[in-house]
């Protein structure tokens, strides 16, 4: 007498696992291009001896710029999960995820959505205080000193310096949360190199923005970070 085959396992909730882009290129070139223009931007001023490293550091904060003023357009007007109004949500969701809930859409679960939104603000305050900064011997300064008095700029500087490492410590908090995740079986690093995720086949699909909006952002973060680095002199 045949044993009895074993039965198929039971497949997940809301139907087998497909394959389903979530990130658009867009937002998979600014999450990776960041981490080596800040680190190009450190080396350059705390490490390089050579006298040119300072061109190369206001260089990258020019990048940088461009890069977080195109990532906030692209955060209202580009593709749904790089839309903050998609994946900013309220402390109970926060809490909810914390504890468990499932997320039943692509894109940034509630607890990234924190670490996405501190590290572009922080970016943000640590440009701002680069571009109106200058350096103890008034040899360089950001494009903007020239409207803020010397002595404030000399603050500026001094703040520039401590908001980055503030700075490091929350992308050193988003690594390692992004290595607990791994370890509980979930892997957040692949969909971000790939643009694209295994979840459930009733997972409703991204809408991505067209390309017209994507060559508008382009012009607008060129536009705005070329008049900034000039001081708005032309």
């Amino acid at each position: 007498m045949s044993e009895p085959s074993a039965s198929p396992p039971p497949e997940p909730a809301g139907g087998a696992l497909v394959r389903k882009k979530v990130w658009d290129v867009p937002v998979r070139l600014v999450h990776w291009a960041l981490p080596v223009l800040i680190a190009v931007s450190w080396w350059s001023a705390e490490v390089s001896k050579d006298i040119n490293a300072m061109s190369w550091h206001m260089l990258c904060g020019e990048i940088v710029l461009g890069l977080v003023i195109f990532r906030a357009y692209w955060g209202v007007f580009g593709s749904e999960t790089a839309r903050f109004g998609h994946f900013v949500r309220g402390p109970r969701a926060i809490i909810a995820h914390v504890r468990g809930q499932k997320i039943d859409r692509l894109g940034h679960n509630p607890l990234g959505a924190v670490s996405v939104v501190v590290m572009l603000l922080l970016l943000a305050a640590q440009l701002v205080l680069g571009l109106f900064g200058i350096d103890e011997y008034e040899l360089t300064a950001g494009p903007l000193q020239p409207f803020i008095p010397a002595e404030l700029a000399h603050k500026a500087t001094a703040l520039h310096g401590k908001v980055f490492w503030v700075l490091i410590a929350v992308i050193a908090a988003h690594i390692v949360a992004i290595g607990i995740y791994r370890l509980r079986g979930r892997n957040l690093l692949g969909p971000m190199i790939t643009g694209h995720t295994r979840t459930q086949g009733d997972t409703d699909d991204v809408e991505f923005a067209p390309l017209w909006r994507l060559a508008l952002g382009v012009v607008i973060a060129l536009g705005l970070t070329y008049a900034i680095a000039k001081g708005f002199k032309f």
